[in-house]
């Protein structure tokens, strides 16, 4: 038999996801049935085995979280078989080695946790997307519910289908796709927050709306000091929007594992991957993203792709708390920062794509970058004096 003659087999098809967003408060107080009703949704009237994972600044931020998870799961028991609390470290500490994933296999394993099983990660956007990644590489894929503590987490990292840690120096370079059965938001979490955190969840929706809805950049503009001064019911819109854009561009985007090379949600995030990796990750994720943001717009400014009032929108930056200033003091630190576009592209693969936006609400891509008119822009972020154009 002549083995080249042997036709070709080839093979399609599509696989539906569905996964749901949910809002509350106070969710494992016994008389909100919220947590067990996702489950029910699941398998109805059977035990079903959950391993928590818990943030350790919410484990400490939250006394007696363990004893009320334990006690919400012994009311309703017949539908809850709560296995174990697992505390993991906070930030992206969780993310920068595999001991806190070998931590999640580890319960995994000892707890026989199956397909059919779940876990839940209760933290910010690093142990969430921490425990993701061990979620999905446990039986290649166990159930998982996110219940994100932080702005950041519940308005952009924890609603996506992203899932990561990091290595080689390089922010979420291994990671998966893979989809929650569900994202439960509960705000009283967020009133624990640091003002640092509650902050810098905001660049995240000042991003989202730079990029997609004029009227939402509009809404946080007229919020800027209400935000800034931990207003729950303004922040409680603001994450509702932000993550009801965010979810409709994985839906309706087109692209949801990111096959292509355009990212537009990554808005700001070539130098702020980079900035967050050179200050040891001392600037939180939404920090530089608000500081990216701001060099892209000026960047777009200086090249002429955005023609409209820069300092509207750096304004508002500032009025809802972020400090624009580069935590950079040298000529070699910013030819390292610089080193980001690159690594972006990598880490996209194919065609370098950057997003700016040519007005509010609209976006455009870009696909190469002028090095010395991107410096400059990153320069006038060096100094406060010269902070704006």
């Amino acid at each position: 038999m002549d083995i080249s003659t042997l036709p070709t087999i080839q093979q399609e098809f599509n696989v539906r996801y569905t996964y749901q967003l949910l809002f509350t408060q106070h969710l494992f107080a016994l008389e909100n049935p919220l947590f067990k009703n996702v489950l029910e949704a699941y398998r109805p009237n059977e035990p079903i085995k959950c391993q928590f994972v818990v943030d350790q600044g919410v484990f400490d931020s939250h006394s007696g979280l363990e004893k009320q998870i334990q006690a919400y799961c012994d009311h309703f028991k017949h539908q809850i078989q709560f296995t174990e609390l697992i505390v993991v470290p906070g930030g992206e500490d969780s993310k920068k080695d595999q001991k806190s994933v070998d931590k999640c296999l580890e319960g995994i394993n000892n707890n026989a946790i199956c397909r059919h099983s779940f876990v839940v990660a209760i933290g910010g956007g690093a142990v969430v997307d921490m425990v993701g990644y061990a979620a999905t590489i446990a039986h290649r894929g166990v159930q998982l519910i996110r219940i994100p503590t932080t702005v950041l987490s519940q308005n952009d990292a924890a609603v996506g289908v992203k899932n990561s840690v990091n290595a080689f120096g390089k922010k979420n370079f291994l990671g998966t796709f893979a989809i929650p059965y569900a994202i439960i938001n509960d705000l009283e979490f967020l009133k624990t927050l640091e003002q640092r955190d509650w902050v810098a969840g905001i660049a995240e929706a000042v991003k989202v709306a730079l990029i997609k809805d004029k009227t939402f950049f509009e809404y946080i503009e007229a919020n800027a000091e209400a935000l800034a001064h931990r207003e729950l019911e303004p922040m409680a819109y603001l994450i509702h929007r932000c993550a009801e854009l965010h979810m409709e561009h994985i839906s309706k985007g087109g692209d949801p594992f990111e096959k292509g090379s355009s990212r537009p949600l990554d808005f700001g995030h070539w130098s702020a991957h980079k900035l967050e990796y050179m200050t040891q990750y001392q600037v939180r994720h939404g920090e530089a993203v608000a500081i990216g943001m701001a060099m892209d717009m000026v960047y777009a400014k200086l090249i002429g792709v955005f023609n409209g009032d820069l300092d509207r929108i750096l304004s508002v930056l500032k009025k809802v708390g972020f400090d624009l200033d580069l935590p950079l003091e040298t000529d070699s630190e910013i030819q390292e920062l610089l080193k980001g576009i690159e690594e972006f592209r990598e880490h996209l693969g194919g065609e370098l794509t950057i997003t700016l936006i040519p007005e509010i609400g609209k976006k455009t891509d870009v696909h190469t970058i002028d090095y010395k008119v991107m410096e400059e822009a990153a320069r006038s972020f060096m100094y406060k004096p010269q902070n704006s154009l």
